[in-house]
């Protein structure tokens, strides 16, 4: 069974699980019916070196950005109730409800599955990826990516999730 309703979400981080940028993609009949992105204010604005070189977030970038507390109601009207998709489920997942919890939210008020649909696991099981890092399985599908922009990296999620599941005939 194809699923070709659902959403595609990606975080980049400033250090640990704080949050410095969503991209949220929406998918309904396997065509793209809303995206979302925001740049997020990290608790004290603080990074590590890492993650500025990794995506290029600085904290200048996010001085007067909304904090993940002010950006909650967009990303929960986006995924309350629906079939989540991340290239890395495991960390966007454990992002989102780190950040929940720091912010004394609870993470089943989004009726969002425990685990999530995850991209970069099943290329890796495909075996037709070989690293299974989304810039490489984006590459070899020809889809477009900014690799470590979170709308891009949504995107490009969003793509390789329906191209996925397209039953082989």
């Amino acid at each position: 069974m194809q699923r070709d309703c659902f959403v595609a979400i990606d975080f980049e981080t400033a250090m640990a699980h704080h949050i410095c940028a969503v991209g949220i993609v929406a998918v309904e009949d396997g065509q793209v019916v809303d995206e979302y992105y925001s740049l997020v204010q990290p608790p004290d604005n603080a990074y590590s070196w890492f993650t500025v070189k990794v995506h290029g977030i600085r904290p200048e970038d996010t001085i007067n950005a909304p904090t993940f507390y002010q950006v909650y109601p967009e990303i929960k009207k986006r995924l309350y109730g629906k079939l989540v998709v991340a290239h890395n489920e495991s960390f966007d997942r454990r992002v989102l409800q780190q950040s929940m919890r720091d912010n004394m939210m609870d993470y089943s008020d989004l009726n969002i599955a425990d685990k999530w649909e995850c991209t970069m696991r099943a290329c890796r099981a495909s075996k037709r990826y070989p690293s299974g890092k989304l810039n490489e399985c984006c590459a070899l599908e020809g889809i477009a990516l900014k690799h470590h922009e979170a709308l891009s990296d949504a995107r490009g999620c969003a793509e390789l999730y329906l191209r996925l599941n397209v039953p082989l005939i």
